[in-house]
């Protein structure tokens, strides 16, 4: 079984359409394992929670968290729908980056960054991770976020599960280029 088309599929239903397979998710994004291999398995047969949990445990961006339990399962950020996914406000370091592609550039620069079709801006602790996420969308281009400035002004910032900075969006006052 291909593990990466799996969790492809995973993320689509935990993130942005859990109807793909009729389940539903709570206020805080959370989903019925059962329900979710039931639904995963008539598309990939065979799947099942040793598959889900070598998926939790082993994707690189570490997607998805199990409650206590594991009855339970959410992605940990990236949704399109409305979730509450409980994220704590934490004061960030004084910069965080942003990767992109070199074709975004222009209206980023003119804008800001906005989150698109996701609930939040996603930004990178490091400058390698924000290159291999602008890498994902073509020739990448790095942002500095003055993100010190930014919470000094009365921005919040959350600290995902997977180590991800999300905010609702960055003004071109606080947009360095490198």
């Amino acid at each position: 079984m291909d593990l990466i088309s799996v969790s492809k599929f995973i993320s689509l239903i935990l993130r942005h359409k859990p109807e793909t397979i009729n389940i539903t998710l709570d206020e805080h994004g959370w989903a019925n394992v059962d329900e979710l291999i039931d639904g995963v398995a008539k598309q990939y047969p065979g799947f099942d929670m040793t598959e889900l949990e070598a998926i939790v445990r082993t994707d690189n961006k570490q997607r998805y968290s199990f409650n206590g339990d594991k009855t339970l399962i959410r992605a940990n950020q990236g949704h399109s729908i409305p979730v509450d996914v409980e994220l704590k406000e934490v004061e960030p370091p004084q910069y965080l980056y942003h990767g992109t592609a070199t074709r975004f550039v222009t209206i980023i620069s003119k804008e800001g960054l906005k989150p698109m079709s996701r609930l939040y801006v996603h930004l990178s602790k490091d400058f390698d991770t924000a290159i291999k996420v602008g890498s994902r969308h073509g020739k990448p281009f790095v942002y500095t976020i003055d993100s010190g400035k930014m919470y000094q002004d009365g921005y919040k910032f959350y600290l995902s599960e997977n180590g991800v900075w999300l905010t609702k969006e960055v003004p071109t006052k606080y947009l360095i280029k490198i």
